[in-house]
């Protein structure tokens, strides 16, 4: 009867990770477990921010001051003349003034802004270069190949006074290539030939429908340029894009301009073009309104000539019928009154016809004129009841002589009007005035270098956390051999740590450096060794009564280190004087002859066939009382041989022959060989890796075991690492070929 070790059965219990709460503790643990992979993010974003900073083009700004004025009266003195033209400036309104496409069209085709041409520089770094180079001849080709020719190191300049192509033509860029003694040749985006030229003279190409006009270009012979003509439309965008207007303090009618772009000379003179424009725009609008003030007073004068002469007429002749009739006092003092009245009347008509093309009838300026002309109507009604009672001559002289008087008023006043609109047309200065014209500033305000890198140091150490938090989040294996023992009740045996030295021998046997790579061996003094030490002892306890000495070693999927353990188990167990044999039970996938340095042929699989016997194929290593037996050749049908008599036969056999036979089985939830090898055995290990198999999943192989009447001795925890960790459930694939 087999005796199994005497383990104290644990209830089951809500496993820590169903908390809601959050392990600190846990996320700490992968923070410091991950920490090569942070430095490592974290360095490669600083790099990447450094090479941004560095490579980037540097963008300056132009900085330019305009005042707008709150009020312009034309020319002092004036009188109603300058209320007349006076308006009010609101500051919003210049905003968008400077920003129309009226302005900054005219800036557009005073900068030749829709012609670009640049030179073709090399991805990423050419730029950069250029910059450096800092000489007026060109740079010759990096390194000097001929294959860079084409691209532009720096010195380059090209300058096109005129570029005109057809509409097809139009936004699409296009290529000029340098030749000898200012030869030029252009080719659309597809190497077309378009024309060829000399720099100084139109080139013009009738079938493509392109003209040049090249002023200047110094290149190396066959350095390529980058042209391209926008339309009008797409360069004032690219020019409001970088424009920027605002009020400096609300209410102060200062306005600051700014212009953003890479070329200093550009952004400096095209700032310049807009203030310049936008003031002389201010001063047309108002010259314009004094020119249409003007015209209609040139309309009006000989209307109102011919009625003053029609006037004179008709009063010479009432005089020479009633023989030279003469006014009275009462009729005189009436007709001034009148006269008055009637050119206060004709000078609100003209106000408001001037007020009608800019307001509308329910403005208050417009309402308060309406108000004065009702009040100056009623007056004159007034007035004209009273000459009513005079006598019949008297108001007919009265009413011919008010005639006459008014219309040489009116006519003498649109004299004086149309003299006074003169000067103001002549005389007119705007409101607007440039404080400051455009000016650069010496330092680029783009990139912000010291940013940029900060940016990317903050942004990568974010980035690596976050990776290395919902790495360690995801990964669900077990990392806590209290978790083992509560959530399924076996005991574990061992924790062996992981090891780094052993990771050297694994790299030296994939590169073919050595021959073999036995741990315990090599180095008996690791910790991982040191564990196995204690697996031993508490081995040989729990198998004094056993039915036999084999020992089988499994774990739940591939990956585990049951090959390791078993490997460097039984060098253990031979160090203290027994004698093992080590059998490598995985005919599917074993590969434990790696670490003795032997060959696959000739072992289990050929024993099973009955080819060979097992004293034939056991193979002694350097360990002395350590024998080991391969898998074989790998046969087709393993779970088949493993259920032959001839297998239980072996196992007898090599019991009797060794103090411990330890058998490396294939994982049993892919297989089932390790439930057939661990029927004949006296004790069953399950080798679990740390952080990767989940609790579940051990639980899950704990049952595949129990449903074939095997019980599982106890767990070994192997690949402990320094920090602390949760568990999940995963699943895993385990293939043959």
């Amino acid at each position: 009867m087999t005796v199994q070790p005497n383990i104290q059965p644990v209830s089951n219990k809500s496993s820590t990770s169903d908390s809601d709460e959050i392990d600190l503790g846990r996320l700490l643990g992968i923070l410091a477990g991950g920490k090569w992979t942070i430095a490592t993010i974290t360095l490669l974003a600083a790099l990447i921010g450094i090479a941004v900073a560095v490579l980037s083009t540097p963008v300056y700004r132009a900085d330019a001051l305009i005042q707008v004025e709150e009020k312009s009266s034309g020319i002092p003195g004036l009188g109603d003349m300058g209320d007349l033209f006076s308006q009010e400036s609101s500051s919003g309104t210049e905003v968008e003034v400077i920003r129309s496409r009226f302005v900054l069209g005219q800036a557009v085709e005073q900068g030749k802004l829709a012609i670009v041409a640049e030179p073709k520089r090399f991805p990423i770094i050419g730029e950069f270069l250029a910059r450096r180079y800092g000489r007026a001849v060109p740079a010759e080709p990096l390194f000097g190949l001929g294959l860079l020719k084409a691209f532009a190191w720096g010195g380059e300049q090209i300058e096109i006074d005129q570029l005109h192509v057809e509409p097809a033509l139009q936004g699409k860029q296009m290529t000029l290539i340098a030749g000898d003694a200012g030869a030029f040749q252009l080719q659309d985006s597809e190497g077309v030939l378009l024309l060829k030229g000399q720099v100084g003279e139109v080139a013009e190409s009738t079938p493509a429908g392109v003209a040049v006009l090249l002023t200047k270009l110094e290149a190396r012979t066959g350095t390529e340029f980058l042209v391209k003509r926008k339309s009008k439309l797409q360069a004032i965008n690219g020019l409001r894009a970088g424009l920027s207007v605002s009020e400096k303090g609300k209410g102060t009618g200062i306005l600051s301009l700014a212009l953003t772009g890479v070329d200093v000379q550009q952004i400096r003179t095209s700032l310049n073009h807009i203030s310049t424009l936008y003031q002389l725009q201010n001063v047309n609008r108002l010259s314009a309104e004094a020119s249409n003030s003007l015209t209609f007073l040139q309309e009006q004068l000989p209307k109102v000539k011919q009625d003053l002469e029609q006037a004179e007429q008709r009063l010479n002749s009432f005089r020479k019928d009633q023989s030279s009739v003469d006014l009275t006092l009462e009729t005189q003092s009436y007709l001034e009154q009148l006269v008055q009245v009637d050119a206060s009347l004709n000078e609100l008509d003209l106000k408001e016809a001037e007020l009608s093309r800019k307001f509308t009838r329910q403005h208050p300026v417009y309402v308060t004129l309406l108000q004065q002309k009702q009040e100056l109507i009623a007056q004159k009604e007034l007035l004209s009841g009273k000459v009513q009672q005079l006598p019949e001559t008297q108001r007919e002289i009265l009413a011919l002589t008010r005639d006459v008087e008014a219309g040489i008023q009116v006519y003498t006043q649109l004299l004086n009007k149309m003299q006074e609109l003169n000067i103001v047309k002549a005389g007119t200065v705007g409101n607007v005035r440039i404080l400051d014209d455009a000016a650069v500033v010496s330092q680029p305000i783009k990139p912000k270098k010291s940013l940029i890198v900060v940016l990317a140091i903050v942004l990568g150490l974010m980035l690596a956390v976050a990776i290395v938090l919902v790495k360690g989040m995801l990964r669900s294996g077990v990392e806590s051999s209290e978790v083992i023992e509560a959530e399924t009740g076996l005991a574990v045996y061992a924790t062996v740590p992981n090891s780094a030295d052993q990771q050297k021998l694994n790299d030296q046997l994939e590169k073919l450096k050595r021959s073999q790579g036995l741990l315990a061996v090599e180095n008996p003094a690791d910790l991982a060794i040191e564990s196995l030490r204690g697996l031993r002892t508490s081995l040989h306890f729990a198998m004094m009564e056993a039915k036999n000495n084999v020992v089988s070693i499994s774990g739940p999927s591939p990956g585990v280190g049951k090959s390791f353990i078993s490997a460097n188990l039984a060098a253990v167990m031979a160090g203290a004087g027994q004698k093992v044999l080590v059998i490598d039970g995985d005919m599917r996938k074993g590969h434990m002859q790696q670490a003795f340095g032997a060959e696959r042929h000739n072992g289990l699989s050929e024993i099973l066939c009955g080819d060979l016997m097992w004293q034939q194929v056991v193979i002694s290593t350097e360990q002395p009382g350590l024998d080991f037996i391969s898998t074989g050749s790998i046969p087709p049908n393993p779970s088949e041989l493993l259920m032959h008599p001839r297998f239980e036969a072996l196992i007898e056999e090599v019991s009797r022959a060794y103090d411990l036979v330890l058998i490396d089985t294939p994982p049993i939830m892919a297989v089932t060989d390790a439930a057939i090898v661990g029927k004949l055995s006296a004790a069953t290990l399950m080798v679990v890796r740390f952080g990767l198999n989940p609790v579940k999943e051990i639980a899950a192989a704990q049952r595949r075991f129990e449903q074939n009447g095997i019980r599982i001795n106890g767990c070994i925890l192997n690949g402990i690492e320094r920090k602390t960790g949760g568990y999940g459930y995963g699943y895993y694939n385990y293939e043959y070929k």
